[in-house]
């Protein structure tokens, strides 16, 4: 059965409403760091009344935790689709990399809340923060495991910590760079390739 063209028209009227709260505290989130930005300066930017923010989230770190589950998920998952399409382990390692350094790059708003403003910022944000980079380990694992056998190069290595690594030292990568300018996203997305997808 179908919706009623008004109440379609409401629906999309409260989603442009949560999502000009949504980009709103994404930027002054990236911008400012979550302690400095408060529930006053998004709502500000977003041209909305306190209530309502709080229609769509029940506080300040809940808006975070909601941001970083969605932007951040679809970074994760765009890097995987991307991986995906590689026709061997390497090839799908270097996509992977690549295609994550490329997005924080392109994206620095949605990676300055992965890899800076979440870290130890609350338990609950914690947790999505490390399902995030689960699944991007996880696939590296799952790769170094089918390479084992047949490539020397991942013969001796852990899949497990091998992926952590990967993950570990290509947002730390990006995390510098991105608030150390001097490199460009596909110089250092090549250069991470050489250590982890030779």
């Amino acid at each position: 059965m179908a919706l009623p063209s008004a109440q379609l028209r409401r629906d999309a009227r409260i989603e442009k409403r949560r999502r000009r709260i949504a980009d709103a505290a994404l930027a002054l989130f990236a911008r400012g760091g979550f302690t400095v930005t408060s529930v006053d300066d998004i709502v500000t930017r977003a041209r909305v009344s306190k209530s309502a923010f709080y229609e769509f989230f029940e506080s300040k770190e809940h808006c975070f935790r909601e941001l970083l589950d969605q932007e951040g998920g679809a970074l994760i998952r765009d890097v995987l689709a991307n991986a995906a399409t590689g026709h061997d382990h390497h090839e799908r390692l270097r996509l992977g990399i690549t295609r994550f350094v490329r997005s924080c790059f392109e994206r620095s708003d949605v990676a300055r809340l992965l890899i800076v403003e979440s870290v130890g910022l609350s338990e609950g944000v914690e947790a999505v923060r490390h399902q995030l980079q689960a699944r991007f380990a996880d696939a590296v694992a799952e790769e170094v495991r089918h390479a084992m056998t047949h490539d020397a190069f991942y013969a001796d290595k852990d899949p497990a910590v091998f992926g952590r690594a990967v993950v570990g030292a290509v947002s730390d990568a990006v995390g510098y760079y991105l608030t150390h300018p001097g490199v460009d996203a596909d110089s250092l997305a090549a250069s991470l390739c050489v250590i982890f997808a030779p």
